[in-house]
């Protein structure tokens, strides 16, 4: 038995000019949204992936993978303010009941002591239950929240700090992050470089420009091949 394969690429050059310039929009595309992140809080650069026979699939060959590595972390002294030093993520749950993983740490409490995201999603502990405290400190500085995320507030009554539950962090995956390094009065900025990635978009816009360039000399040349033979 004798096996043969073959893959055969027989789309025409504009064709195939037009689908790379597509395929740099979108990969220049990936970088921009990056530069945009560079100042959002808990934002994590997405890499782009490119997958094989790209030059048949087009667009479709393109997926993007999540850079987890930690950001920029700044002192902000508010006392509902976390950032994570470590990998991992915060667990909230929306209104819809399903649960988002974010580093976003802007967070705050409503009058019913409940801990909240910036949308007013619930903050989870470990256990997946919504973090409610007890009682309601006279002030933001009567929480505490040490570096494994356990809460704590202290109660005027009893002039002591008292332990309520410990914030849920976990890996992409779900598995709970034993030590997250919990940092208080403090947030995370993205991961993103600006340098790197306007270096790694130039070779994506020197291909843009050289396939645009390809597809106007292709589009030249079969005008003028219509043309010829129109007068003929």
């Amino acid at each position: 038995m004798l096996l043969a394969g073959s893959v055969s690429n027989t789309q025409s050059g504009i064709r195939n000019s037009i689908q790379a310039m597509h395929m740099q929009m979108e990969l220049m595309g990936i970088g921009n949204r990056n530069v945009q992140g560079f100042d959002k809080v808990g934002y994590q650069r997405q890499d782009a992936v490119v997958s094989s026979f790209a030059e048949l699939i087009g667009i479709h060959a393109i997926s993007e993978a999540t850079d987890d590595r930690v950001g920029r972390i700044a002192k902000t002294m508010n006392p509902m303010d976390l950032a994570i030093a470590q990998k991992g993520y915060f667990q909230i749950l929306n209104k819809d009941g399903s649960i988002e993983l974010t580093r976003d740490g802007r967070f705050k409490l409503n009058e019913k002591g409940e801990l909240l995201g910036l949308e007013n999603q619930k903050v989870l502990t470990q256990g997946g239950s919504p973090i409610v405290l007890p009682f309601m400190p006279e002030k933001a500085e009567d929480i505490k929240i040490d570096n494994d995320g356990k809460l704590f507030v202290f109660n005027t009554q009893t002039n002591k700090l008292e332990y309520i539950d410990t914030i849920g962090v976990v890996s992409a995956d779900g598995k709970t992050v034993l030590a997250p390094d919990i940092k208080q009065g403090c947030l995370e900025y993205s991961n993103v470089n600006l340098a790197q990635e306007f270096l790694e978009m130039l070779p994506y816009r020197k291909n843009f420009d050289a396939n645009r360039q390809l597809f106007m000399l292709q589009n030249s040349a079969l005008t003028s091949a219509i043309q010829q033979l129109g007068a003929s």
